[in-house]
Formats: structure tokens, sequence, C-alpha cells
């Protein structure tokens, strides 16, 4: 059994570097990924929540919620917090809430 999963590993390996060597070609051949920049709104607590979102994704992924409520964008907050251990002091939850919802919200409180 040991043999096996030594065997298995070394495969896994092996595949992954070939790969890598097919990727370093292309990359040599000068194929060039688009830039996509994802602006934030201006406004009051920005760069607070710049600060402790962008340190794990790109503003692209809040755009991509859509406007959304005020308890959406709550929930979405803690759950970053609990779930991923985003850096969210429990002070600065309101903040980042606020700031959301007044420039990615709906108009709806709930």
């Amino acid at each position: 059994m040991r043999k096996q999963m030594v065997t298995a590993v070394i495969a896994a390996v092996l595949i992954t570097s070939l790969g890598a060597e097919e990727n370093k070609a292309e990359i040599q051949k000068g194929i060039k990924m688009p830039y996509m920049a994802f602006p934030m709104k201006q406004g009051k607590g920005m760069y607070s929540t710049k600060g402790k979102c962008n340190m794990c994704h790109s503003w692209g992924y809040v755009l991509n919620q859509g406007p959304q409520s005020k308890a959406f964008w709550r929930k979405k907050v803690i759950k970053m917090i609990d779930v991923f251990q985003a850096p969210i002091k429990n002070e600065d939850i309101d903040e980042v809430v606020e700031y959301l919802y007044k420039n990615y919200g709906n108009g709806k409180e709930n």
C-alpha cells in the first residue's frame, strides 16, 4: 500500500512539472492576459474597507454580488470574518457594512 502511494505521488509530481514546462513555454511566446481593473466607489470608509477586503480577493468579487440590502452586506461581512478569518475587528464591522451598503446597496435594509 505504501509503495502504491509513493508511486502515485511521484507520478503526480512528474505530471505537474511537465505541465509547468508547457506553461513556461507559453509564457515565453508572449501570451498576455488582459488586465481588468475593478475601481472602488469613493466614499467614507473606502480605504478601511479596501484594506480589509482586498487582502484576500479583488474588488471584482464585491461587484459580482450586485446591489444588495444592508442585511445582506452585514451577513457577508460576518461570514468573511467567521469562515475565512477576514482581518476585520468587531468595532470596524459597521463601517465596512455602511460603505458597502451606501455604495453597492439596493436601498433596502432587509
